[in-house]
């Protein structure tokens, strides 16, 4: 770290890991991180419901270019789900609709019916989300009485596991795409089991390669110096961050060449694809810039050609 770096934190790149307690919106979160350390250039992967607790990741500096890509990993949620009523927002924040159920359902019953919910699948989005409609946000309109049926969208759950269940709550963990809303999971859940059902706590274990437990907790940033805010294991510097992709080391010369948005040849250390995202660092492990596999020079791991989308450095 340069002593630039050291004297101004706003100079200092790279990603924060938070974990944000329950109550509070994620921009509250963020808040929060802006008032201590004095920053400005922030942005997020992802926000979390206020009711939900867990993994927020903040792109810093330089590191703000690259949300789209962090953005697009998958999720690790655990929770409870609260059999016997359901809500309008899908969640404990909501009010009680329809009828309630006294019906019990065995653990097994439940983890057969979650296969349903795993794989592609069309998901509708909650009422109670931040989902436009004709330009305005679809909470809005819900909190009005003048809730609009929402599109389905293509998610993909990797896992909906049933970790346990004392009745009427099954704590489950879900791995999932980006935008998969776990509340309509739980509501649909019950629908399918015909117990009414809905999320009763959430917690976001992990983004990508990112763990809540590396992170700093909102209650403890509040009081916490910049010194502290800045140290690992919860912030990591450029040329800390491992990005879902491959990685290939480039010289400085080569450095040079995508910083004047030239195409590089390069012999990658796993075979690749044309079209594939690469992640190019410097020597000293600093993340210089994300490529695109433009060609594949020859088949079997030989040579490609990079091309320059994201340059950091």
């Amino acid at each position: 770290m340069t002593r630039k770096q050291r004297d101004n934190p706003n100079e200092r790149s790279g990603l924060l890991l938070v974990s944000k307690e329950a109550g509070i919106t994620s921009h509250d979160a963020i808040d929060i991180f802006r008032r201590r350390a004095k920053f400005r250039r922030v942005g997020h992967t992802g926000t979390l419901d206020p009711m939900a607790t867990g993994l927020l990741v903040l792109c810093l500096g330089k590191a703000t270019r690259l949300q789209s890509y962090l953005m697009a990993t998958e999720k690790i949620y655990e929770g409870e789900i609260r059999f016997g009523w359901a809500t309008d927002s899908y969640d404990a924040t909501g009010t009680k609709v329809g009828d309630e159920s006294d019906a019990r359902l065995t653990a097994d019953t439940i983890r057969a019916t979650t296969t349903k919910f795993t794989g592609e699948i069309d998901q509708v989005p909650p009422s109670y989300s931040a989902k436009k409609v004709d330009g305005v946000r679809s909470y809005e309109l819900a909190r009005k009485g003048e809730a609009q049926p929402l599109e389905p969208r293509r998610v993909t759950v990797h896992e909906f596991a049933i970790l346990g269940v004392e009745w009427p709550r099954a704590h489950f963990r879900i791995r999932c795409s980006p935008g998969t809303y776990v509340r309509s999971l739980a509501h649909d859940l019950g629908q399918s089991l015909g117990v009414p059902a809905h999320l009763e706590s959430l917690v976001r274990t992990a983004t990508g390669n990112f763990v809540v437990g590396d992170a700093m907790p909102t209650t403890a940033m509040r009081e916490a110096e910049p010194d502290a805010i800045f140290a690992e294991p919860h912030f990591r510097s450029m040329n800390r961050i491992e990005l879902p992709m491959p990685l290939v080391t480039i010289d400085s010369s080569q450095e040079r060449k995508l910083n004047n948005g030239q195409n590089l040849i390069v012999k990658p250390e796993v075979e690749l694809v044309q079209g594939a995202q690469v992640a190019a660092h410097g020597i000293e492990g600093e993340l210089i810039a994300i490529c695109t596999v433009q060609r594949v020079i020859r088949p079997d791991g030989g040579p490609v050609e990079l091309q320059p989308k994201v340059v950091l450095s």
